[in-house]
């Protein structure tokens, strides 16, 4: 099942995609009342899918993010594998939805993307352990953690490097059925592939990237878990399309715009 969140003629809502294929002109929404957290209510309301602006189809409380999650990636970056999981926050104000434009910070001159998995949980959920992971995940969305590179360097630290307005894009929608433990993770720029890895190569699985992070912290419906990146994150510049395709998910496409 897809669940988006989408605007239309002023309002928001939520609703299922339905419809053969992929191409968007086949395919239709059907709202729901209310929100995805609880049992779904359809109203009978259909749109087109094409008459609708898709929204990051979720509002986090907060995004948690795995770093150092692929080998690929850290022999890129040249850095020591960690035993545990690393984790650090974006916040809510940096997520963005499919269309919407990656905004350049006036004093970065290195942004990387960064293509992840996203875990959307689906309900309030604490010391999680990891043979019940899967009993509060709604689904799976892609994830792009857009990154000021020199500012995580300069910083010595990541909260401002990853934190911008802007620097989150999520969606199209929450895919509630994947085989997550391995699908494809790519990136492409302009329609350049830049990276592509799958899944089983995380070196934290979901299941024990849940059990870790709900060991100190409570996650509330909505929230969203980055999984890590693969290898070939790489500068983005104004006039770019970045796409972040997840297997069975996306695409999430948005360009790149120099703040005014």
């Amino acid at each position: 099942m897809r669940i988006a969140r989408y605007a239309v003629n002023g309002e928001v809502s939520f609703g299922v995609i339905e419809g053969p294929g992929s191409d968007p002109a086949d395919l239709v929404v059907n709202a729901v009342a209310g929100h995805p957290f609880a049992p779904l209510v359809f109203t009978g309301v259909q749109h087109p899918l094409t008459a609708v602006r898709l929204l990051a189809p979720v509002l986090p409380s907060k995004v948690v993010c795995i770093g150092k999650n692929y080998a690929d990636h850290i022999a890129e970056m040249g850095q020591p594998t960690p035993e545990d999981p690393v984790v650090f926050l974006k916040p809510s104000t940096s997520v963005i939805g499919p269309g919407d434009p990656i905004v350049l910070p006036r004093n970065s001159t290195r942004v990387d993307h960064e293509a992840e998995l996203g875990i959307v949980i689906g309900r309030l959920c604490r010391e999680v352990p990891r043979e019940r992971a899967h009993d509060v995940i709604l689904g799976y969305t892609c994830g792009n953690d857009v990154t000021a590179r020199d500012h995580q360097k300069h910083d010595g630290q990541w909260t401002r490097g990853k934190s911008h307005d802007s620097f989150c894009p999520i969606g199209p929608w929450v895919e509630t059925e994947l085989p997550a433990q391995d699908v494809a993770v790519q990136c492409a720029v302009d329609g350049e592939v830049r990276q592509d890895e799958r899944t089983s190569s995380l070196i934290h699985d979901i299941p024990a990237i849940i059990e870790w992070v709900t060991a100190f912290m409570t996650l509330l419906p909505g929230d969203v878990i980055l999984t890590g990146t693969p290898a070939g994150v790489g500068p983005l510049v104004a006039g770019n399309a970045v796409t972040v395709l997840i297997e069975g998910i996306g695409p999430l496409t948005n360009p790149v715009v120099a703040r005014a």
